[in-house]
């Protein structure tokens, strides 16, 4: 009997370690807490589906349709108000804001009120949005009582639920790529559009509408439907960061498809299109912080507008390093 019972107890060992793993995979825990939305991979988003039939819930899905259709509401033929530009939030916010380095959602709640060098003080995530209507949607402000801005910051704090305070998790906002030691090359940019953009956003750069012509399915890359030389993707960093890990938008997923020297060059290309001058006096109050590829000064550091849109950037990072010191 003792035998028995020692050649059969690695078995029953054995059964119980693989009941328990098949138990996660099979029927995960349905009570997730917020922190666990955190992998250790970095950040990925709740999912939609699963927020209550409440009224707080119905507040977050309407956030989430602000975000994905705001044209419907805002654009041109705006059943709320006619003042943008026919682009939706989710044209520069990619899955409404939740796929990570899409220029993702994740890290605003945590991170907001937070004090930008851009503006001079501490924004709220209400003038955040309202920055975004005025810039990239080339549009107006909206009410910060209104029903649709309390539905969007709704939908932030949602979205960010369990990230930590003044934390930005793996995921948030644009993946960073380093900078060249050459200038961008609009001309090179333009055979790279031509092979690789032009088929969703025409070889004008204007887009595609839908039918109805409500809002676009592929958004204008410039012209007067277009996001203004003050958004945030007007600085072809930024713009460059969000091609390399997003576009062309059918097939990059996983592995990006362009070089980072392509992507600089094709941002450089769609920043040298025309678009709406809309000029914001009151950037960058103190001229020392502005970012390298800001193109419009005055500067402290003695390089040209032309080399601060273009490049190279690498001189001018190195100014603001020798900047600081003197400073200190």
């Amino acid at each position: 009997m003792k035998e028995l019972r020692s050649s059969w107890f690695p078995f029953l060992l054995g059964v119980v370690i693989l009941v328990m793993i098949l138990k996660d995979v099979l029927w995960p825990p349905h009570n997730e807490t917020p922190a666990e939305k955190i992998s250790d991979k970095g950040w990925y988003a709740p999912d939609i589906n699963l927020v209550p039939k409440t009224s707080d819930g119905d507040q977050i899905r309407y956030g989430r349709e602000l975000i994905v259709n705001t044209s419907k509401y805002f654009g041109p033929k705006g059943i709320i108000a006619s003042i943008t530009n026919g682009m939706n939030c989710q044209n520069c916010h990619v899955e409404a804001g939740t796929k990570p380095f899409g220029n993702s959602f994740a890290a605003v709640a945590a991170n907001y009120p937070l004090f930008r060098n851009r503006s001079g003080q501490i924004e709220s995530i209400e003038f955040r949005i309202n920055d975004c209507m005025q810039r990239s949607l080339n549009g107006k402000e909206i009410d910060s009582l209104s029903k649709e801005m309390r539905a969007m910051v709704a939908y932030f704090n949602w979205i960010g639920e369990g990230v930590p305070k003044k934390t930005k998790p793996a995921g948030s906002g644009i993946v960073e790529i380093p900078f060249m030691q050459r200038a961008a090359d609009p001309q090179q940019g333009k055979m790279i559009f031509e092979n690789q953009c032009q088929r969703c956003h025409g070889g004008n750069g204007q887009g595609v509408m839908f039918p109805d012509s409500t809002g676009y399915i592929y958004p204008p890359l410039w012209g007067s439907d277009s996001y203004n030389i003050g958004a945030g993707l007007y600085r072809i960093s930024r713009l460059a960061a969000f091609i390399k890990y997003n576009m062309p938008f059918d097939l990059t997923q996983s592995s990006p498809q362009l070089s980072d020297e392509e992507a600089w060059d094709v941002a450089a290309f769609i920043s040298s299109q025309p678009r709406p001058e809309k000029r914001f006096t009151g950037d960058w109050p103190k001229p020392e912080t502005k970012p390298e590829d800001f193109p419009f000064g005055p500067y402290t550091d003695g390089f040209s507008e032309i080399q601060h849109k273009y490049g190279p950037f690498i001189p001018i990072s190195e100014a603001k390093e020798k900047q600081k010191g003197g400073l200190k």
